[in-house]
């Protein structure tokens, strides 16, 4: 064993932990340009370090996976949190929501990059008008009580059909136009320069969180009325629907691209650093100010006491709703940042098994921590995925497998001496709520 390596990827891991709580430290600074230079300070950092001088990088191609990896895991861990840890709604169902993100995303640029816009098209027409569809039957049903969930779904289902076929035909109408433009993977047109991709890549993100979302959304609907258990039982069955329908993508859906088992090729590899930092900074801000809201408050209040926060009127199953479909859409975006680095989707990448991943990290993070769950997402990539798996790839082929029956066994050391997980309940600088003084009339 490389005792130098050894040494050298002890070194990162604790450098990148002290990282992650210097960037929510500057983060939570109350000085705006203080906390604006901190944040392009720390992304000016890592992208020095995976900057080659001749033979010499800090970060090399392997750290730099793993580094994605990361961020795209704090992503999918911070929404299990909201739905889990805040809001008391044991799920499984997250991976299967980070695997939809990560099809829809590389399908959008896969057909874009091919000289079909039909993908970004009729997923943001799709997105948009499912989206007023939700809020008009939404507006409609708040007129009556007492309509069965069965029916509500029902309309919302019918809904969404009649939205997303309008979509495609708008997809198709607006194909032969955009077609000269685009132009042919030997010969691209403008829209398919390095700059125009960015921006797909952007939209092809918020668009796979926004698609997760409305998933999340119909089969949250009915399903949340389960109790907590049987719910982890039916999104357990979800992630495997999901997975059973990438291994045929390309003979029960209509995405021969996609390829079914054979794994999904040719995705581009749009994915940076920057874009990769962005979307999970933006997730930590938005999951932050999420849960110190009112509505935060609201989603807590359930996880305490169900009859409690009914008798003071708040609504269960809305905020339920809310926290799984706001949870999805994180795994969404995480899907998207992951399948533009990767370049291959597998859909053993999706399997179940695998999907317990972020339930263990909100674990050892400590329910109810943001702090706790970015720092384990981290600490999980890096020290379980990286230094593990290369320690044991050199005790033979197989075992890396051993890292599976350690995974368990460290899960259950923590639950006898740290129920409450590694941080608990403590938040770092930006994530901790503010302390608002009173004022005391003299």
């Amino acid at each position: 064993m490389d005792t130098f390596f050894l040494v050298a990827s002890l070194v990162k891991i604790i450098a990148i932990l002290a990282y992650i709580y210097g960037l929510l430290w500057v983060m939570g600074h109350a000085n705006r340009w203080v906390k604006i230079g901190g944040i392009v300070l720390a992304f000016a950092v890592v992208q020095l370090a995976l900057t080659p001088f001749g033979d010499f990088q800090i970060l090399t191609a392997f750290d730099q996976g793993l580094l994605y990896q990361a961020c795209a895991m704090t992503m999918v861990a911070l929404g299990l949190n909201l739905i889990y840890g805040f809001n008391g709604q044991f799920s499984l169902g997250q991976w299967g929501f980070y695997g939809i993100g990560a099809y829809c995303a590389a399908d959008i640029t896969y057909r874009w990059i091919n000289g079909d816009s039909r993908g970004l098209i009729v997923v943001a027409f799709g997105v948009v008008l499912v989206a007023l569809a939700i809020w008009g039957i939404g507006k409609f049903l708040s007129r009556y009580r007492g309509i069965p969930v069965m029916s509500s779904f029902t309309l919302y289902l019918l809904g969404t059909v009649a939205a997303a076929a309008v979509a495609v035909f708008i997809g198709n109408a607006l194909q032969p136009l955009l077609q000269p433009a685009l132009g042919t993977p030997e010969n691209p047109g403008w829209l398919n320069s390095e700059i125009a991709l960015q921006v797909v890549f952007f939209l092809a993100v918020i668009l796979a969180g926004a698609f997760a979302a409305i998933v999340s959304f119909l089969f949250g609907l009915p399903v949340l009325t389960l109790g907590s258990d049987y719910f982890g039982i039916a999104t357990l069955g979800f992630t495997i629907v999901i997975n059973t329908l990438m291994i045929n993508s390309d003979t029960i859906l209509p995405f021969p691209e996609m390829k079914g088992g054979r794994g999904m090729i040719g995705i581009p590899k749009l994915t940076t650093w920057f874009w990769a930092f962005a979307f999970m900074v933006l997730v930590i801000i938005v999951m932050r100010n999420f849960i110190h809201s009112s509505t935060g408050r609201t989603v807590m209040s359930v996880r305490e006491d169900e009859t409690a926060a009914r008798a003071m009127g708040i609504d269960i199953a809305g905020t339920k709703l809310l926290s799984f479909v706001v949870g999805s859409l994180f795994a969404g975006l995480a899907g998207g940042v992951y399948a533009h680095y990767i370049g291959f989707l597998s859909p053993g990448t999706f399997d179940f098994l695998v999907g317990f991943n972020p339930l263990i990290i909100v674990v050892f993070g400590g329910l109810g921590s943001m702090s706790g769950t970015v720092a384990a997402s981290f600490g999980w990539i890096f020290f379980l995925e990286g230094l593990l798996r290369v320690i044991l790839s050199q005790m033979g082929t197989e075992a890396p497998t051993w890292r599976f029956v350690l995974y368990p066994i460290a899960l259950l050391l923590l639950m006898l001496l740290r129920p409450q997980g590694l941080l608990g309940n403590t938040e770092w600088g930006f994530l901790k709520a503010k302390v608002i003084p009173l004022k005391v009339e003299k």
